[in-house]
């Protein structure tokens, strides 16, 4: 009986020479125009109430190749450009399912500078990767091994805002494998001042990254808006500090993520959250810096797709579950509960803080569901986090 591996992306930054760097920002210029080229050719089809598909966009890549005007797409390789069409195909697929919006056109300065090659646009021998169009391997540090034997099946060339190099090789991992099953369940309520209550009574503290470099990241962003605006090299310069500060906040809020996730997914077979509309949450003026930092949508992703890897369930309590105002030991519901108040007394005597209380309720909630079915919703079942509970008809595509 064949065993099927989970597939991980293991990320590695990499130093390119100049000609490795050219090579590249030739390839992501050309990827960005093949794909803009496709959106608008599909657009322009359905408009007129055709059916273009990738097969389409497909020839039409090979007859753009032959104009005069875009015969610069001979001169990378093909493999990335056939993968971007089909990148717009399944950006399609997703918004004719009412996953996704409409794709959008890539812009020069602002859209993700990456790359996808598949085996036939790589070359992976003892450790050393070369790309098609390149002589010389990447100069890649490992920071950590790949699984033993892992053959890359892609491999994706990115360049981040603060000017780093990065590839990601997608590999079959034999080490993801079902933990041994255990009792243990826990429920877990996110917030601001800490950024998860458990309902075993222990906290985690909200490291507030993004406020630890604050100063850094202000001083930086006045030097961006004391130049002149445009493409000047004082410009560039300027914006890639500003850059270089979100990248270490971000850096350090994914690394704290990955081993607060790692650990509770070990520790428990049953995770409850809440479902949280974070995109909503952050319209509050007051409070959308603290929350996009806190990175709420961030820890639900990594939870669920580990629960997922390791055999673990996780159950989404609904987000009109009234958590914090139900007192967890009499079942009283609390008519008003203000966010300044922390510390609460129950008419049956139950002295409640706020947040634990809430993991309580949510992890009465969640096994409720998972005996009976109701009154939560399940993981999401879909890319775009669309509910087992509530499908929407998809669109028709013309």
């Amino acid at each position: 009986m064949a065993v099927n591996h989970v597939k991980r992306a293991f990320k590695y930054r990499f130093c390119p020479s100049d000609a490795q760097a050219a090579e590249l920002s030739r390839t992501f210029g050309c990827v960005r125009k093949v794909y803009n080229l496709a959106l608008a050719a599909r657009t322009e089809a359905w408009a007129r109430q055709e059916r273009v598909g990738y097969n389409a966009t497909s020839a039409m890549l090979t007859a753009w190749k032959k104009t005069e005007e875009l015969a610069f797409l001979n001169d990378v390789s093909s493999v990335p450009l056939q993968q971007t069409l089909r990148h717009l195909q399944r950006a399609f697929t997703h918004f004719f399912a009412r996953r996704a919006k409409y794709p959008r056109f890539k812009a020069r300065k602002t859209s993700r500078k990456s790359a996808e090659y598949t085996t036939s646009g790589f070359r992976f021998r003892d450790g050393r990767l070369t790309l098609a169009k390149m002589a010389e391997p990447l100069d890649m540090v490992w920071s950590r091994p790949l699984p033993q034997g892992a053959e890359p099946s892609t491999v994706t060339v990115s360049q981040d805002a603060a000017g780093r190099w990065f590839v990601s090789l997608l590999c079959e991992d034999p080490h993801v494998t079902p933990l041994p099953a255990t009792d243990r369940a826990v429920g877990i309520d996110v917030g601001l001042d800490h950024l998860l209550a458990l309902s075993t009574g222990e906290k985690i503290a909200n490291p507030r990254h993004e406020r630890r470099d604050r100063a850094r990241l202000a001083k930086a962003q006045r030097g961006l808006s004391r130049t002149a605006k445009g493409d000047g090299a004082n410009r560039r310069k300027a914006r890639r500090k500003v850059a270089k500060v979100h990248a270490r906040i971000a850096d350090r809020r994914r690394d704290m993520l990955h081993k607060l996730t790692t650990g509770l997914v070990r520790d428990n077979q049953t995770l409850v959250i809440e479902d949280l509309t974070v995109r909503n949450l952050v319209k509050n003026r007051t409070l959308a810096r603290a929350i996009s930092d806190a990175s709420w949508g961030e820890f639900r992703s990594m939870l669920e797709y580990k629960a997922a890897w390791y055999g673990r369930q996780v159950i989404v309590v609904d987000r009109f579950f009234p958590s914090s105002r139900l007192c967890s030991v009499c079942g009283s519901l609390q008519d008003m509960m203000p966010l300044s108040v922390r510390r609460w007394v129950c008419g049956c005597g139950a002295v409640h803080d706020r947040d634990v209380n809430a993991a309580n309720n949510l992890l009465a909630a969640g096994l409720a569901v998972s005996v009976c079915g109701a009154g939560a919703r399940p993981q999401r079942s879909s890319p775009g986090g669309q509910s087992a509970t509530k499908q929407k008809t998809p669109r028709r595509e013309p």
